[in-house]
């Protein structure tokens, strides 16, 4: 079914806006596209889930940035592709660290990975920071968010936990990541 361009930029007009309503139509219109473009490309239903994951919320975020003289779906699948070059530029980064610490056998003699007491205290101390402010969300947001990052459950088991669809889920981790990150950002 052909998406009316006139519908089209009055969603898009009323996520500018902030309409919870408009972000969850352009989710819903637009996820088998991306997610369907990442699955191609990175072969992993998980990484091209979390990539799709990303390129929503950094195009709700960024969703003023938008321009009507572009297709909206082109404007999501260019944030997907950089997202994911980002992801694999990361990865080949730490890919060729790690070649040149084999490489060198003194090297590795030095390098010591388990993290140092002062590094647990600190990781201990970063989590517990972490979850003050994840209480400070509301608790349905609280909820997706221990759900999927601490029980490590997928949007599916979560929607069955929930009982809610898993479009509705999707877009409560989405917006409660967003809304943990600018209570972190207060700071």
């Amino acid at each position: 079914m052909e998406l009316n361009n006139n519908i089209l930029l009055q969603q898009i007009a009323k996520a500018k806006k902030g309409h919870q309503s408009a972000f969850n139509f352009l989710l819903d219109t637009y996820w088998k596209e991306v997610y369907g473009f990442q699955l191609k490309r990175t072969q992993n239903e998980i990484d091209a889930e979390d990539i799709t994951i990303q390129t929503f919320s950094k195009a709700f975020h960024k969703i003023d940035l938008f321009s009507e003289e572009y297709k909206f779906s082109t404007w999501l699948i260019t944030i997907s592709k950089n997202i994911h070059y980002d992801i694999l530029r990361k990865k080949k980064t730490s890919i060729t660290l790690n070649n040149l610490s084999k490489d060198n056998d003194a090297l590795q003699d030095i390098i010591d990975d388990a993290p140092s007491a002062e590094d647990k205290i600190i990781i201990e101390q970063n989590l517990a920071k972490l979850l003050r402010d994840i209480k400070k969300l509301k608790p349905h947001y609280q909820q997706v968010i221990q759900l999927r990052y601490f029980q490590e459950m997928s949007y599916k088991e979560i929607a069955n936990e929930i009982n809610e669809p898993m479009t509705n889920v999707k877009v409560k981790l989405l917006r409660a990541r967003k809304l943990l990150a600018e209570i972190i950002q207060r700071k």
